[in-house]
């Protein structure tokens, strides 16, 4: 089980987890051992996150996110697998958690009529110093 939150737990048969050949140094270890990890998470699909997480999380616009709706994490910072799956479990946890907590709605306010007063009195400064800067002996 993966715990992401207080009532939000991933079970361990919802995570698809592929070992492949990471890119980078690793001198003669690096042709021989499946360091970096592909893991597979299916959003859409998973019945441990509650619909409203599940709708936030999908909405979200990341390159990591398929069309289906299956949220693909490689890791391979690491030079070792273990470190590497940590990691990319713990990323999961982080995308999850960014998902749980509903966005406070945005409040339209209107500006005062003294910052409208300052508005148009800079413009009006502004103005006055470019139209100083023309000549004006042109006829």
């Amino acid at each position: 089980m993966l715990r992401v939150g207080p009532n939000v737990e991933i079970a361990d048969d919802e995570l698809v987890e592929r070992f492949v050949r990471a890119a980078g140094p690793g001198g003669q270890n690096v042709n021989k051992v499946a360091t970096a990890v592909e893991l597979r998470f299916d959003i859409a699909g998973s019945p441990s996150l509650p619909e409203a997480v599940r709708a936030r999380l999908l909405a979200k616009r990341d390159r990591r996110m398929t069309g289906e709706g299956v949220l693909v994490i490689n890791a391979q910072r690491f030079r070792t697998q273990e470190r590497n799956r940590d990691d990319a479990r713990a990323r999961l946890v982080a995308f999850v958690e960014g998902g749980l907590h509903a966005p406070i709605p945005r409040i339209a306010t209107r500006p005062t009529r003294a910052s409208k007063v300052r508005r148009l009195e800079a413009k009006r400064e502004r103005s006055t110093i470019k139209q100083g800067r023309t000549r004006r002996d042109w006829d």
